[in-house]
């Protein structure tokens, strides 16, 4: 079954997937084993991977340590083309399409998608919208785009609406790594009722409570990195959250 489908089986069972994202990083090199490890004791759905910056040359290796050890399926967060990898069993096929920056918007993706063919890596069409979240995320800075307002729900929608038009087949609103606040509830539930198609929504959840109040109000996919990061032990609990028709 395809990684996508499987998305729309757990969504229609459990309420929500619950992704985890891992940066193939330098910082982590010495958690992803035992990471790993523990995202597949804890009722996690997907493993995330990718990240916007890497700081040495191993990230291949970390990728085909991943992939080992999991026992869930692996999907590439994409930062750049030259993080591609045959381990993926699909990618998150992203355009930037709340930025104005042309490189995120189709450039890297033609770098990508002659690559994505050769390695027949499934792709997930994915509109990716990044909403201000109280600091300047690491995301922002380096696409080099400004992130919608979050009083400005309409502008939200109005993209997500795009999007969806455009044949993406997930919307993603990203509050980004290091947020101060996660996305407002009301703007997931506004987004959510416009458009026809799973909603993700990541950046700033630290909690069960975060993950399970955006869930219930329309999230399809919710996304934890820095949380679980700092504190693996909390993925059972979101998962429990995340899974709210199992409750």
């Amino acid at each position: 079954m395809k990684v996508f489908d499987q998305f729309l089986e757990i969504i229609s069972k459990k309420g929500s997937v619950y992704a985890v994202l891992i940066d193939p990083d330098l910082k982590n090199n010495e958690n992803i084993k035992t990471n790993v490890k523990l995202v597949n004791e804890s009722k996690v759905d997907v493993l995330f991977v990718g990240g916007s910056l890497i700081m040495d040359s191993k990230l291949m290796q970390r990728i085909d340590l991943i992939k080992k050890y999991a026992r869930i399926p692996v999907v590439f967060f994409p930062g750049s083309a030259s993080q591609l990898n045959s381990n993926y069993d699909a990618i998150l096929f992203m355009s930037l399409i709340s930025g104005r920056n042309p490189h995120y918007l189709i450039g890297e993706q033609v770098i990508a998608a002659p690559l994505i063919k050769d390695l027949g890596i499934e792709t997930i069409p994915t509109g990716y919208i990044i909403l201000e979240s109280g600091n300047k995320t690491t995301v922002e800075f380096m696409s080099g785009t400004k992130p919608i307002p979050r009083q400005r729900p309409d502008i939200t929608i109005a993209h997500a609406l795009a999007g969806q038009y455009l044949g993406m087949k997930l919307i993603y609103l990203e509050a980004g790594s290091g947020a101060k606040t996660p996305v407002e509830i009301e703007t997931i539930k506004q987004v959510s009722k416009a458009i026809d198609i799973p909603l993700v929504v990541g950046g700033g959840i630290m909690n069960p409570e975060d993950a399970a109040e955006r869930a219930i109000a329309g999230a399809s996919i919710i996304v934890t990195g820095t949380s679980t990061e700092e504190n693996p032990a909390i993925m059972k609990k979101i998962a429990d959250a995340v899974h709210w028709r199992n409750n």
